[in-house]
């Protein structure tokens, strides 16, 4: 398996199919999750729908890289989205995630293995394996906090 293959397969994993590291994946957390969970407030931690859109803000911009396009993204906005109006609105915007992450993996997987040495636009942003490393990281991060949050919620 190439190097690009596995990290698309360890982004899909995380993102998508897998049950090795965590024995869950954020598509699982996030299937049949109501939106009214989504977006059920515990303490000062985040929103499940909050983290959602923040894995995809930088899923997405990302994404616009890969497509050949300039890196847009900044840490300032990354938590910055429109609430959630309903469960119809939520399942929506999820299936927007779920898209651009197959999207996403698909580009890594057809990415020649000398790109991920190359500098990931700047090369102030490191090159693309350590980006691919650590979005594949944020997103483990985030999913523990994800599947923390949903048992929190089923307790209160």
């Amino acid at each position: 398996m190439r190097h690009t293959q596995l990290l698309a397969y360890r982004f899909r994993e995380v993102m998508l199919t897998g049950q090795w590291v965590a024995n869950t994946n954020i598509k699982n957390q996030l299937d049949m999750l109501s939106w009214n969970d989504a977006t059920t407030k515990v303490g000062d931690l985040n929103t499940i729908a909050t983290l959602t859109f923040h894995l995809h803000y930088y899923i997405a911009g990302v994404l616009k890289v890969l497509q050949g396009g300039p890196l847009e993204i900044k840490d300032a906005y990354s938590f910055h989205f429109a609430p959630v109006a309903s469960q119809q609105n939520w399942e929506s915007r999820v299936a927007r995630v779920w898209f651009d992450v197959e999207l996403f993996a698909n580009l890594v997987e057809q990415m020649p293995e000398t790109t991920l040495s190359g500098p990931i636009t700047d090369v102030k942003y490191g090159d693309y394996q350590r980006n691919l490393d650590g979005m594949i990281e944020h997103c483990y991060y985030h999913l523990g906090q994800i599947v923390l949050i949903k048992k929190l919620i089923r307790i209160a």
